[in-house]
């Protein structure tokens, strides 16, 4: 009898836990079924959608359950940083046009580096300076670090599902860019926040979060380049595909999985690593595959980060009305009012502060390009980086809760205040982005087979390679000495150019890749 109470017991467990996921799972349909007969509709997106649909879905198991909770499922930071984040920021990688991403290379680190480090000393100065005016005090120095980073983090999706790359290439990849760049760099600096000592914050302090920070990026990116790198160099040298193209596909799959989770273990930045990963795996290894299993990995990557950005935003909608946290928070109505203002507030500084000085100071560096940043695009830019998304969620979550649960009362103000931020930038925001594009761009340039090509210095010739051994001494000078004045004169193209040339030289006769003539924009 013992041994069929215990089988009982174990059934009824199972389906505690399968009832909930099997719910979660069909509103993840109904989002699916809802985004296509929403398509034709670009007011409206895929996270705005989940959104509403999680609202909805948590408004219905809240009444369900007598107003005691609004979830089918508990979210776990680790859960996000481990199974979610991955696949959408590798997606990222994957997808992006590598010339034109290489091309502004400068400008959008530029933005996605150098711009949240303004951006999260505005924030965090803003808060702290702000926080205790309101009457809202309890944070520590560590907290008001955290919260620098968590809403520097931004969503770039909606204005990237109405621009039009081909209309627009040099907006829509710096836009791109230092989306994926921006979160990047926001969880790096919230893990070397993570690590300083609060009680001796100084200018040796500073400097030590800047160091972390140079070691974490340049890490991280060498051993994305190298997995990257790897794949590439398997899948020549074995060619998997001749027996299997599901083989070739697992192990892009699981390369990619594992560079990321080789970051963590070594406490580097594993959102930065895999992001690199895809961009070398789509530059080399990709090409080193059949044709369907080009086509497959394509649409699988996708999928795969639609369904896990789709998965965050459904739960962002229902953890809106979690009565616990709202309990918990004892600020008064206008007091919370007044700690979600001064955040988004500073959110809005904090872009303007850095996208248009950068944006005069890469129109300098870039002075032979055409065309440059205009203020219409300036303004296109900060805009669409004001919305708040996934990182900024998972990131409050790991610095404010254990394992998604809370009992301080200043840590559950932090959650809902970043839920709500996220729900106001993403629905108000998200809804305003469409008119104000077209406002702004009301006559989209229509790109040619040109569009993306610098024009060509009159010293330069891409056939030549960098330095010749069948070539003399003063030949090779010369070829130097005109580098260099291009360097001087144009220093952005010039070293767009040089990575080009070492590239169709030494890089893709090793590991693959398209021809130079064949490669995209």
């Amino acid at each position: 009898m013992m041994e069929i109470s215990e089988f009982a017991k174990n059934i009824t467990q199972e389906h505690t836990q399968v009832v909930p996921i099997s719910l979660f799972v069909a509103i993840l349909c109904l989002c699916l079924i809802v985004g296509h007969l929403l398509e034709e509709n670009r007011w409206v997106n895929e996270s705005i959608t989940a959104i509403l649909i999680g609202c909805v879905s948590g408004i219905i198991i809240l009444s369900i359950t007598k107003w005691k909770s609004s979830h089918i499922l508990r979210f776990d930071e680790e859960l996000f940083f481990i199974y979610l984040l991955p696949p959408i920021i590798f997606n990222a990688g994957f997808q992006v046009k590598k010339k034109q991403f290489f091309h502004n290379f400068l400008t959008i680190m530029m933005f996605g580096v150098i711009g949240v480090f303004i951006s999260v000393s505005i924030i965090t100065v803003g808060s702290w300076w702000l926080f205790p005016k309101l009457g809202f005090m309890g944070l520590s120095i560590r907290d008001y670090l955290a919260l620098g980073t968590i809403f520097s983090s931004t969503d770039t999706v909606c204005t990237l599902q109405i621009l039009n790359q081909d209309e627009t290439p040099l907006l829509y990849s710096l836009v791109f860019g230092e989306g994926v760049v921006n979160d990047a760099t926001s969880v790096v600096l919230f893990n070397a926040v993570q690590k300083i000592d609060v009680r001796e914050l100084n200018g040796k302090a500073a400097l030590r979060i800047f160091r972390d920070f140079l070691y974490l990026f340049s890490t991280s990116t060498i051993l994305g380049v190298t997995a990257g790198l790897l794949t590439a160099l398997v899948l020549k040298t074995l060619y998997f595909g001749k027996h299997s193209s599901v083989r070739e596909i697992a192990l892009m799959v699981l390369m990619a999985y594992l560079s990321y989770i080789l970051a963590e273990l070594l406490e580097l930045s594993g959102i930065l690593t895999v992001f690199f990963c895809g961009i070398f795996m789509s530059h080399y290894a990709w090409h080193n595959m059949t044709d369907s299993s080009r086509i497959t990995t394509r649409h699988t990557f996708a999928m795969m980060s639609f369904i896990a950005e789709t998965f965050i935003f459904l739960y962002v909608g229902m953890d809106a009305f979690d009565i616990e946290k709202w309990r918990m928070s004892k600020l008064s109505f206008v007091t919370s009012l007044g700690v979600y203002s001064a955040l988004i507030l500073m959110i809005l500084l904090g872009r303007a502060a850095f996208v248009f000085p950068l944006s005069l100071l890469s129109n300098y560096m870039n002075s032979h390009r055409s065309p440059s940043i205009s203020f219409n695009h300036q303004v296109v830019i900060w805009w669409a980086g004001l919305m708040r998304g996934a990182v900024s969620i998972a990131l409050a979550f790991k610095q404010f809760t254990y394992s998604g649960v809370t009992s301080d009362p200043d840590s559950a103000t932090m959650i809902t205040a970043t839920i709500i931020i996220v729900l106001f930038t993403t629905l108000v925001f998200g809804f305003l982005t469409r008119p104000l594009v077209k406002y702004l761009l009301p006559h989209p340039q229509h790109a040619t087979n040109n569009s993306c090509r610098e024009p060509k210095s009159p010293n330069e010739d891409m056939n030549l390679p960098l330095l010749s051994f069948d070539e003399s001494t003063a030949t090779n000078l010369l070829r130097a000495k005109d580098s260099l004045s291009m360097l001087l004169d144009r220093p952005v193209y010039t070293i767009h150019s040089f990575w080009r040339r070492f590239d169709d030289t030494y890089m893709r006769p090793v590991f693959g890749g398209p021809d130079s003539n064949q490669s995209q924009c």
